[in-house]
């Protein structure tokens, strides 16, 4: 049974029951965004046979004796037939019914942290403004073109992600029976402006030039945690999140291995790198560095290296691309200096075929033929 006081102390995240007679109540911990941790309560019941998970308010706004009242009474209404959640109480509004559906997605985010941030920061500062103070049963259609048409044209990806997630909310509002309809799905389709997406390509060096900007980057003044992980993004070819949270425990430098699991990768699938010698070597260095919770490259903080930290390394420097610009400098090269086949030069990259009859035939992931191309791209950058 939870105590007044180890509600006060609780720090480690996890969810703490109120034991036996407890009527499903929890207390949630989960970390913050800033350090340090959130606490909110919840109750795990049974409506019309479906389990639910209800929300009964923050800690310490909502003290351990409100936290069981409330579960006593969604209990009782429960209990009379009733859901608890339309029982006389209010209707959430948008921004309240934001927090609970991140709280719902949250836990299954690969980058909990970084995407909780990018709904947080878009929705405040495009759709909150407008809808925050709504109610869910509220919203409608022309409240949604009214968030999307001022950068529905200018910021295309920016308006499509906003509109997801608002489209989330809502389909929550949808389940919960707070409403019929999603106003942020079909119906306005039609009716914003049918502009065509200009593609836009990540700034990338040339191939020759790629040695230079590798020998600026291993003679500046960065820590050397962040200068040896962005000399193995640039070895390996591999997306900047891959490498900023690889473990020493992906790392067989016997085999000359960097197995990098499937939760960790965009296509969802495990992905084997071979390593060169030169990126054993900046392993080598790395392993000289103090270790810190498992990370092969930590920050100066001794955590993950942030995600912008490498993209403002190349601004300092002046080097004219983005960290994952080094991709394409690798395929160029791939596709011009030697007679890799296209398939090797794909797989180096973890690119997943979308032909699914090719795909399905493939079986091998071609490794010793991408180990030599890898080689030879080291030889040419290093």
């Amino acid at each position: 049974m939870l105590s007044a006081t180890f509600v006060r102390n609780a720090n480690t995240p996890g969810r703490y029951g109120d034991g036996r007679g407890g009527l499903g109540l929890g207390l949630l911990v989960r970390p913050a965004l800033r350090g340090g941790v959130n606490k909110s309560w919840t109750q795990s019941v049974r409506i019309d046979g479906r389990p639910t998970s209800l929300g009964l308010g923050r800690y310490p706004v909502v003290t351990l004796a409100m936290a069981r009242e409330r579960a006593l009474e969604n209990a009782r209404a429960i209990a009379q037939g009733r859901d608890p959640r339309r029982s006389g109480k209010a209707m959430p509004t948008f921004a309240e019914a934001l927090e609970t559906v991140i709280g719902i997605h949250a836990p299954n985010w690969k980058d909990r942290r970084g995407s909780e941030r990018q709904w947080r920061t878009s929705l405040a500062a495009y759709a909150l403004p407008r809808l925050g103070a709504k109610t869910v049963d509220a919203v409608t259609s022309a409240d949604v073109m009214a968030v999307l048409l001022p950068i529905w044209s200018t910021k295309r990806v920016t308006a499509g992600r906003v509109r997801q997630r608002i489209g989330a909310v809502m389909k929550w509002a949808v389940a919960q029976g707070l409403r019929a309809d999603n106003p942020a799905g079909d119906a306005i389709s039609a009716a914003l402006p049918r502009t065509a997406a200009v593609q836009r390509h990540q700034r990338a060096l040339p191939h020759v030039e790629v040695s230079a900007a590798l020998a600026r980057v291993r003679d500046c003044d960065a820590s050397p945690g962040i200068r040896l992980a962005f000399e193995f993004l640039v070895l390996t070819a591999t997306r900047s999140g891959e490498v900023r949270n690889a473990r020493w425990e992906e790392m067989d430098r016997d085999g000359a291995v960097w197995t990098i699991p499937a939760e960790r990768m965009k296509n969802g699938r495990e992905h084997r790198v071979p390593l060169s010698y030169r990126a054993l070597e900046v392993l080598d260095e790395a392993g000289e560095l103090p270790v810190v919770e498992g990370w092969v490259f930590p920050s100066p903080r001794g955590r993950a290296i942030p995600q912008k930290c490498l993209s403002e390394l190349t601004r300092q420097l002046g080097i004219d691309a983005v960290p994952h610009g080094f991709r394409s400098s690798f395929r160029d090269w791939a596709a011009e200096c030697t007679d890799a086949p296209r398939e090797v030069c794909e797989l180096a990259l973890a690119h997943v075929s979308g032909d699914r009859v090719e795909a399905a035939y493939r079986r091998s992931d071609l490794f010793d033929r991408r180990r030599a191309l890898m080689a030879d791209w080291a030889a040419y950058v290093a």
